[in-house]
């Protein structure tokens, strides 16, 4: 099978299949103080943050989704005009069939219609144990006119998928070259199973810009392949690691200890505004969906730009109900309550 036919399919798979993980992400063991008298005018509510110096309109990241194919690339152009309105943050899928078959490039090449946002170019890390290097990932970057890397983290999905490419071995140090010799931030993120502290100070002392933690909770990549196997060994493995990872809000609260300032995405079921305040208190930088924003592109541009709406009016609601008149205020207040 192609690398084409694989985006396509799992664009479908997760559009009309079940593949969600049945543990949750860790943000419904969370409860906010509510505040009755905010002594704020809701109006004046300030959304706006930064991520790697670039001004986002709200904490938002438009997460790595997909591109290669027709639908892809009407997907993407519809997430990136609805980035651009709102000034928030995106990423693509993994660019190496843009690399592999330069004919399909086009379906990532957002920037003619999202000239200001920030863009994340991204490829697999694996792939720098299968002959990549500096060239393939300034390509990517340069194919987007992007302002970071993301290197993407995903034994998981490389055990079940037909011919996977499981060899990791040597993986930090080829890490480590590409983040001292890349003009741009180099970007880490798993893909739905979450970082531990340990692994992101080892990605830290390699010299990673940031670290998105994409952890267990949402879209289980275990289960798309599954979907997708070919043989009964593969369908198994993926019933069997349907539900494996660390929550997302676990990473963050782990990984937040041990650096207070690298950049810090959070992704990995967050579904709602309620959802990206919550990361946001646990000392997230920015929050990243891609499901929810993958069914409303799927549908239109307008769809989209609902959901974006939403996702504002839901945090600005968090902060002025918490008695918070900024993201900075909320990480500072202490009213995140864990409940027993």
């Amino acid at each position: 099978m192609s690398t084409v036919q694989r985006k396509a399919e799992h664009i479908r798979i997760c559009l009309e299949s079940d593949v969600q993980f049945q543990q949750g992400s860790g943000f419904d063991r969370y409860q906010f103080t509510h505040s009755c008298l905010p002594e704020l005018d809701y109006q004046n509510i300030d959304l706006t943050t930064k991520l790697l110096g670039k001004q986002l309109g709200a904490p938002i990241l438009v997460s790595s989704m997909t591109g290669g194919t027709t639908q892809a690339k009407e997907i993407n152009y519809r997430l990136a005009e609805v980035a651009q309105e709102y000034k928030l943050a995106m990423g693509v899928g993994s660019q190496r069939v843009a690399i592999e078959q330069p004919q399909v490039a086009d379906t990532f090449q957002v920037r003619q219609i999202a000239p200001d946002i920030l863009l994340l170019a991204n490829l697999g890390a694996v792939q720098l144990n299968y002959k990549y290097g500096i060239d393939e990932c300034w390509r990517a970057v340069e194919l987007l006119g992007a302002d970071a890397l993301i290197l993407h983290l995903n034994p998981l999905q490389e055990c079940i998928q037909p011919q996977g490419d499981t060899n990791f071995k040597g993986l930090l140090d080829r890490i480590a070259t590409v983040c001292a010799r890349l003009p741009v931030p180099v970007i880490i993120k798993e893909v739905g199973n979450g970082i531990s502290a340990s692994t992101a100070q080892q990605l830290i002392a390699a010299g990673v810009s940031g670290i998105d933690v994409a952890g267990a909770g949402g879209t289980s990549w275990a289960k798309v392949e599954s979907e997708r196997a070919q043989t009964v060994l593969q369908r198994r493995l993926g019933e069997t690691f349907a539900d494996w990872g660390i929550p997302t809000t676990t990473c963050i609260t782990a990984i937040r200890q041990i650096t207070p300032t690298l950049p810090l995405i959070a992704s990995g079921g967050v579904r709602n505004g309620l959802d990206i305040a919550k990361a946001i208190a646990l000392g997230a930088d920015v929050a990243g969906l891609a499901l929810p924003f993958l069914q409303a592109a799927d549908s239109s541009t307008a769809a989209v730009a609902e959901l974006v709406q939403i996702l504002m009016a839901e945090i600005q609601t968090v902060l002025f109900c918490t008695g918070n008149a900024s993201l900075s205020a909320l990480q500072q207040a202490n009213c995140l309550d864990l409940l027993r």
